[in-house]
């Protein structure tokens, strides 16, 4: 279902982490930028890859769409400030801030370094924290807004040895309430997805490389486990981030919402 071209229209999109690590293929970041240009929102779209981004801006302005690409590391405070900054001068404003970045690794709690800890804690969590801060103070003067923060199923179940993985997005889930609650009355709305088992290219990697027919054979095991007989999209994301994003969901605040077809009601853990 495609949005409607005037859900988002006079809104200004800021998605941090918008690009795709392989450059051809569909992220959720990248999906979720097209359907708010296709909503009518301006969007602002930034990854720390201009490979990886360009494709996203590519897609959007060959739409017809209006988009500013803009290249960065988003957990270097003085260079979400110059993101923000860009934003507002380009298009006058900052009325959706949707937090895309999520980096995943593996390993036991033993096996975890500090640099990976470190690392991992600095660009799931960092970055939001950073893009949040500096973004509010504008939504508080303008008197409202809508944060969008992408969290995962792992924040709330076991899903296999990736501890910093977990905590780092349980951290997003609590921090989406907080922000949630602090600012509630500035009409500033906050809340999280929770994506499942995606068919992105990170979630793909989980599954692919080696031999082809075991490849095949993983993800057709994975399906089986589904409550839906399959993965998800990355325009399943996409949509509910427009829904979360629009006036559609303006009494909505601090919801984790869970995009994974079921999987949280089964047990034991699915896949």
């Amino acid at each position: 279902m495609d949005p409607r071209p005037d859900e988002l229209t006079g809104k200004v999109a800021l998605v941090i982490g918008a690009g795709s690590i392989k450059p051809d293929e569909m992220s959720n970041g990248r999906a979720t930028a097209i359907t708010y240009a296709r909503a009518g929102a301006k969007v602002v779209a930034v990854d720390v890859s201009a490979q990886a981004l360009a494709g996203t801006t590519d897609a959007i302005t060959a739409e017809g769409y209006e988009c500013l690409g803009l290249v960065g590391d988003a957990s270097d405070e003085t260079v979400v400030n110059e993101i923000v900054a860009a934003a507002i001068q380009r298009f006058g404003s900052v009325d959706i801030l949707h937090n895309n970045i999520g980096i995943l690794t593996f390993g036991s709690v033993l096996k975890t370094d500090v640099e990976t800890w470190d690392r991992i804690m600095m660009l799931n969590v960092r970055s939001m924290f950073l893009a949040t801060r500096t973004v509010l103070p504008h939504m508080i003067e303008r008197k409202g807004g809508s944060i969008v923060n992408i969290s995962a199923l792992a924040s709330a179940r076991f899903l296999g040895a990736a501890v910093t993985y977990m905590t780092s997005k349980a951290a997003v889930n609590g921090f989406t309430q907080a922000v949630a609650l602090e600012n509630a009355r500035h009409g500033i709305r906050c809340n999280a997805i929770l994506p499942g088992f995606i068919d992105t290219p990170v979630g793909l990697s989980v599954y692919e490389g080696g031999d082809p027919v075991e490849a095949a054979t993983r993800k057709a095991k994975r399906n089986a486990a589904l409550p839906s007989g399959k993965a998800g999209t990355p325009w399943d994301i996409a949509r509910a981030a427009l829904f979360l994003a629009s006036d559609a969901a303006a009494y909505i605040n601090g919801v984790l919402l869970p995009v994974e077809s079921g999987v949280m009601l089964l047990s034991p853990t699915a896949a």
